[in-house]
């Protein structure tokens, strides 16, 4: 299910940063007393009352600012507003309504998107509730009192936000057909890929990192049968960002892939592996989409030999440890070498992610693989498998019952994964544990 987006906006040194870490309930962003200080916008996933959302903590617009890093700051919150479902416009009860908060609510009026006002840093309502009537002037809506630092009123604020989710349109839910999102640094390949699939230069192509600034949707028929490609704007190494639009686009990456199925993850051949590529790749893996990790500008390799493709397949492996499962293409966007069995692949995916397995055949293999490599133990304790079971798919869910949670590590069930994945498959999707401790009277 799409996660709604849901970003924090406001003026700088209002407390967008503080709210943030209290809504995630980890220090995620940092907090200073001085304005600008969150150059960086971070997303983190939350959850109220059954609802889940993608949470986006901006910088503070400072609608003429002349300085540069608040006119990039201005620049990151815009792209914010655009992307999300729903926008807390966070104003500061102290200061009352300034002039920036009047053109900063103008901004947001203009976004047509539901807007929930958010009066902060409200420590003791009795002697301050005459000072939030004044945010009515906003013409925004009701003003929800708060102290994000004191983490009172978040449970009302949420309360507002979550109502708006019931609004947001949820075609793609009851449409089957594979949704793959493109992604990767800027300049990979992204669009050319989809471009050479489709026959067409539908998507700007261009040498300049981060033309495409939008997520754009594209169907492509094979075989009689539809696929929708999601080309986004890519992400590039902060050393190396000059433009602030580049600087911000992961939120689109991270939008991108919670709408997807499958995500490709472009690699560019010409440069290797870096940073930024497993980062997107493990926004993928945490998100529990299926993956392909696919090598572009093969053609642009130079002095290939028979050992060139295994020496850049170990360099992955290595660099992807948490990705094995992922299946590696090596292509060429430009020239349209090996790209036609990118759909092969997907489909291969899709299998994988729908795949069911018997109770009594999983039991089987846990037998096995216990037998083979007996579980841990601690202290005189040692940890029993007693069941397993598939309770969902896409990705690919089991519960196993245990005696001992706390023995059940890492290690040993990375083991009982891989065990699972030679007898099943599951290529190119993660595959999720839930580990249940049964009681005493029931073992």
């Amino acid at each position: 299910m799409k996660k709604p987006i849901v970003a924090v906006v406001g003026r700088p040194n209002v407390g967008k940063s503080t709210l943030f870490n209290a809504l995630c309930g980890e220090n995620l962003s940092i907090v200073e007393d001085r304005p600008g200080v969150t150059r960086d916008r971070i997303y983190a996933d939350c959850d109220w009352q059954e609802h889940r959302f993608t949470l986006i903590d901006t910088g503070g617009i400072e609608p003429e600012s002349g300085d540069v890093i608040l006119k990039q700051m201005r620049e990151q919150a815009e792209i914010a507003i655009e992307t999300a479902a729903v926008i807390i416009f966070i104003v500061d009860v102290r200061t009352g309504v300034t002039d920036a908060d009047e053109k900063v609510a103008d901004m947001l009026r203009r976004s047509k998107k539901p807007i929930v006002l958010c009066v902060n840093k409200v420590d003791n309502f009795k002697s301050q509730v005459n000072d939030i009537y004044e945010f009515y002037s906003l013409g925004i809506g009701d003003p929800i009192p708060i102290s994000a630092a004191g983490k009172q009123g978040i449970g009302e604020l949420l309360d507002e936000v979550v109502k708006h989710f019931k609004d947001i349109v949820t075609d793609e839910e009851d449409d089957d057909r594979p949704r793959i999102a493109v992604v990767g640094r800027p300049n990979v390949g992204k669009s050319s890929l989809i471009n050479k699939l489709i026959g067409e230069n539908r998507l700007i192509v261009s040498d300049i990192a981060g033309t495409t600034r939008d997520a754009v949707d594209t169907t492509v028929v094979h075989n009689g049968e539809e696929y929708i490609f999601i080309d986004t704007a890519g992400l590039r190494r902060k050393s190396k960002i000059k433009d602030d639009i580049e600087r911000y686009s992961i939120i689109r990456t991270v939008a991108a892939i919670d709408r997807c199925n499958i995500a490709v993850i472009v690699i560019d051949a010409t440069e290797g592996v870096s940073e930024q590529d497993t980062k997107i790749a493990g926004i993928a893996h945490e998100r529990g989409k299926g993956a392909i990790l696919l090598v572009n500008k093969w053609d642009a390799v130079e002095d290939k030999d028979d050992k060139t493709i295994y020496k850049f397949t170990e360099e992955i492996k290595n660099k992807f440890g948490f990705m094995q499962y992922a299946d590696i293409m090596f292509v060429s966007a430009k020239t349209g070498q090996r790209l036609i069995k990118l759909y092969d692949e997907i489909d291969k995916v899709r299998q994988s992610q729908s795949m069911r397995v018997q109770s009594g055949v999983l039991n089987e293999i846990l037998m096995e693989a216990t037998a083979m490599h007996e579980p841990p133990q601690d202290k005189g304790k040692r940890l029993k498998l007693f069941y397993a079971t598939q309770v969902s798919v896409c990705p690919p869910t089991f519960v196993i019952f245990v005696n001992y949670k706390e023995l059940f590590h890492f290690s040993y069930q990375r083991y009982i994964e891989n065990r699972i994945r030679e007898a099943f498959g599951f290529v190119g999707t993660p595959v999720h544990f839930i580990i249940r401790e049964r009681k005493k009277s029931e073992q």
